[in-house]
């Protein structure tokens, strides 16, 4: 049975930075999957919650929160050479983990790219330097210096992570289904051409969480049915996409970045406050949230395909994200006030009472006009499977679960982003959490049944630009 499969065993010391919802939910199935003892694991904290999950499984719990000032007199004595260190905190500086963990030889993965404390909205820093695309830029630095060194895997939860092999999937399956060489390419040059070749234009990571819960938003509360700080943290940073080699012009509140790879541009607005037009197979048609994720990056930057020093072909990629009906109140209270978090959080767990994550990747502009590939999972199904989990945690904790084994597995390759993994292995380690994985065509464009009440400006001629999907 998959529910019983060890993938794999870890002899080392393990360490697990941030112990919420994802933390939770991601030690039952490292126990569940991976040869490791209790007494190999550490949990490092900043706050009480998830003491008594700890509890039960017999694991270490530290509540102290690492600081620039601390994280390496906290960190040396438990982390050596063979050892793992799992970062899902907020608030901690991947970077710096990272580094720590080359000096002394031990593997690492985050689910995002963190900086310490008040990066995320410190005024002192323009926008770009606020971004996403900056954070990456920074952890890749070091790529070339780390190469042939301890694993370190970067953005690696749901998304970013898991979307990124739902592309290479989906890809296939739209090339099967056309006639195209359905071949699985070799290398980041085959995959861009496929990309290319089969004329998509525009990738979505589109997900839709329809959880709802039996105790609804108070005033002044955030819900949420994942990290809060996070959902806020990245929700604050300016909307972020990867720019398409088929845009026709910047937003007018578009700009570039002066520095790095220059597939990304980002708007001078939160990620929070702007909407974009998107589908799903379950919920058809919907706004979205265009909120930074380094897959909007590392996406368009992993698919571009250069000539002579000119870009000849780059697909525009972001996120458009329907969290939960209360998570969209919660956002739009929390803009009513400035972006100043509301005074009381709750992470919806036990609580929801019906519901299912539809998240996936949907590719838009080839031959079969849009293709959603991607999990839905419900509420019942996740409680069933694994405990300290709702739908979209369980999404997340499973590709955490298998990043962690494709590390172990693959211990000496340095700095590495999810497309440069091994997509079908991580896809069999994460298949049976998914619940329903299925790939969907579907006729619909971001003009569809537009202007019936009010005339918009569109562009006609090109369904697939950006301005045509943007909400104003």
């Amino acid at each position: 049975m998959p529910y019983n499969q060890k993938h794999c065993t870890f002899s080392g010391r393990m360490v697990i930075v941030g112990f919420g919802s994802i933390g939770q939910g991601v030690l039952p199935l490292i126990f569940r999957h991976i040869g490791v003892g209790a007494e190999q694991i550490t949990i490092i904290t900043a706050e009480e919650r998830g003491h008594a999950e700890a509890d039960e499984y017999n694991v270490r719990f530290m509540n102290l929160p690492l600081t620039k000032d601390n994280y390496v007199q906290v960190l040396t004595p438990l982390l050596g050479k063979g050892d793992f260190l799992v970062n899902l905190s907020v608030d901690v500086s991947s970077v710096a983990l990272f580094e720590f963990c080359h000096k002394v030889g031990a593997l690492y993965l985050d689910t995002c790219i963190e900086p310490w404390a008040g990066g995320y909205t410190d005024s002192s820093l323009s926008p770009s330097l606020r971004s996403n695309y900056a954070l990456r830029e920074s952890a890749l630095a070091h790529k070339a210096e780390f190469a042939g060194g301890p694993t370190a895997v970067l953005t690696h939860g749901a998304n970013p992570g898991l979307v990124t092999h739902f592309i290479k999937q989906a890809l296939l399956d739209i090339a099967r289904d056309t006639g195209a060489d359905a071949a699985v390419p070799k290398d980041r040059a085959g995959w861009a051409k496929l990309a290319m070749d089969l004329g998509v234009k525009v990738i979505h990571v589109a997900e839709r969480d329809t959880q709802v819960s039996n105790q609804p938003k108070k005033v002044g509360e955030f819900v949420n049915t994942w990290s809060i700080d996070g959902f806020v943290g990245e929700g604050c940073q300016p909307a972020e996409l990867g720019w398409g080699s088929h845009e026709k012009a910047l937003p007018p509140d578009g700009r570039r970045h002066e520095f790095g790879c220059d597939a990304a541009i980002y708007l001078m607005r939160p990620g929070a406050s702007t909407r974009v037009r998107t589908w799903t197979p379950l919920e058809g048609p919907f706004h979205g949230f265009l909120i930074t994720h380094s897959e909007a990056i590392s996406t368009a930057d992993y698919y571009t395909v250069n000539d002579g020093g000119t870009v000849a072909y780059r697909p525009t990629v972001h996120y458009a994200y329907h969290p939960c009906d209360d998570a969209v109140k919660s956002v739009h209270e929390l803009a009513g006030k400035n972006w100043h978090m509301q005074p009381s959080k709750r992470l919806m767990m036990d609580e929801i009472v019906s519901g299912t994550d539809e998240l996936g990747v949907l590719l838009m502009g080839h031959k079969k006009g849009v293709y959603w590939y991607g999990s839905r999972l419900t509420i019942d199904e996740a409680r069933k499977i694994i405990p300290y989990n709702n739908a979209t945690s369980l999404q997340v904790t499973v590709a955490v679960l298998a990043g962690i084994v494709w590390a172990i597995e693959n211990p000496t390759q340095g700095v590495v982003e999810p497309e440069e993994m091994d997509f079908q292995r991580v896809l069999e380690v994460c298949r049976p959490y998914l619940g329903e994985v299925v790939g969907a065509y579907g006729g619909w464009t971001p003009l569809e049944d537009r202007g019936r009440l009010f005339p918009e400006d569109v562009d006609t001629d090109d369904p697939w630009q950006f301005k045509n999907f943007r909400v104003v």
